[in-house]
């Protein structure tokens, strides 16, 4: 055999193949005879060419889906903040509405709503004041008559009046449906600052008899009344107060209470606010009251409304009853006193209950500046939900790429593990040929 016969058989050739998962043609260098061995690693040469071109495939691939997890995780933490900033502007707008007493209901007042006229303190003391045989009518009384009598004058400097006085509601209908909550005992109780103001209202002898002629009993003795049964009064100094944050630059410090939240982190529909922030009290009364600095919203109307939800209709506060903890009302009419507590039948003429201002009376000092706030609020609100709208759309395109690139890297191994296999084979010298 000549020597360049001899070269002949054992250079190798240059060929082209097509790799496993490629477009097109790569250039391999195959040696023609399947059974010669590289003389450094009994690997046949154009079999290591091929590795390396497979492991610069699958590095690639898989390059390519770590960058669109990436992505999607980016897209994925932007949606969750966006939603938390607005919940964080719906409950913001919730309270800005509670200020401006838009919770009105829609609908038109019924027949039963209509029994009674819309009024102010005037009304409210009236009423009261009919009702001549009650501690609260003849402490109304007395106010008026004897007010600047010592008796009078000595009980007035701890009492700070009837709970119905105490408070105001901007919509006849929600008055009703909160006096109607509360009950006509809580309405006409007597509140006091502290516990001695509480035992001036009422002494006893010895034998623990009421002295009749003492307290307010004496007083009533001494205008021609009769007090009868039992009364009840609130000292704000046995009441556990409010213990938490105030709603941001409100002058009525309404309480900043914990909103109910679904599973998606939204209030349910037809959520309102809460009770006890739906009562607007006077500026004497939002400070100082109590020896540790509390006003009457933390220490009384959170002692009488707790966290009681308020609902725009009975069907949305009926599909919110695993987010209620404690009571609830609709201004439809629909009354939860507590779990598993429902008033039904129709509604009572509730006679005394929160004054209704009329007018501009009954507006904020800063209507005008809370009104911009919100309409600043709303606007922030659908400029959020625009950003929204683009990354859940993002976020969908890039899931799509990582599908498709993931089912990509799938069919590469699949066809790597095959071309692998023919390899083994045929580098195997105890493989039958």
């Amino acid at each position: 055999m000549s020597t360049s016969q001899a070269n002949d058989h054992t250079q190798p050739s240059v060929i082209t193949t097509a790799l496993p998962g490629q477009d097109s043609l790569a250039l391999v260098v195959v040696d023609q005879n399947e059974g010669s061995p590289n003389a450094n690693s009994g690997v046949p040469s154009g079999g290591v060419i091929q590795a390396d071109t497979l492991m610069n495939s699958s590095k690639r691939l898989q390059d390519d889906l770590q960058s669109l997890g990436l992505k999607i995780k980016q897209h994925e933490d932007n949606i969750k903040s966006l939603k938390t900033q607005k919940n964080t502007l719906d409950d913001s707008i919730l309270d800005k509405r509670v200020i401006l007493g838009k919770y009105h209901s829609s609908a038109p007042p019924s027949a039963e709503d209509n029994s009674l006229s819309s009024g102010g303190e005037e009304e409210t003391t009236e009423q009261i004041l009919k009702r001549d045989k009650s501690a609260a009518g003849i402490w109304c009384q007395l106010k008026n008559s004897r007010g600047t009598q010592a008796p009078i004058l000595a009980l007035s400097k701890d009492v700070i009046g009837i709970v119905a006085t105490l408070g105001k509601v901007d919509d006849e209908n929600l008055s009703r449906l909160l006096s109607e909550y509360l009950g006509a005992d809580a309405m006409l109780s007597i509140v006091c600052k502290t516990r001695e103001g509480m035992k001036a209202l009422e002494t006893y002898d010895t034998d623990g008899s009421i002295d009749m002629s003492a307290g307010l009993h004496g007083l009533s003795s001494s205008i021609g009344r009769d007090l009868n049964g039992r009364f009840l009064v609130i000292c704000l100094e046995d009441l556990r107060p409010y213990v938490g944050d105030f709603v941001d630059d409100d002058g009525q410090r309404r309480l900043d209470l914990f909103k109910p939240r679904l599973p998606s982190g939204e209030c349910p529909p037809g959520f309102l606010g809460f009770a006890v922030n739906m009562v607007n009290i006077d500026a004497t009364h939002l400070f100082c009251l109590t020896p540790s600095g509390h006003g009457l919203r933390e220490t009384l109307f959170y002692h009488l409304f707790s966290r009681t939800q308020v609902y725009s209709t009975r069907a949305d506060m009926l599909r919110a009853l695993p987010l209620i903890s404690g009571g609830a009302i609709s201004l439809d009419g629909g009354i939860i006193r507590g779990p598993g507590m429902y008033f039904l039948g129709k509604r009572e003429d509730v006679d005394v209950r929160f004054p209704v201002p009329s007018g501009a009376s009954s507006r904020p000092a800063n209507y005008h500046e809370v009104e911009n706030q919100m309409k600043d609020l709303r606007w922030r609100r659908e400029k959020l939900l625009e950003d929204l709208q683009r990354e859940r759309q993002m976020l969908d395109h890039a899931k799509m790429n990582f599908e498709r690139k993931k089912q990509e890297f799938v069919m590469f191994l699949a066809q790597s593990s095959s071309y692998a296999t023919q390899v083994h084979l045929g580098s195997n010298p105890m493989t039958p040929r």
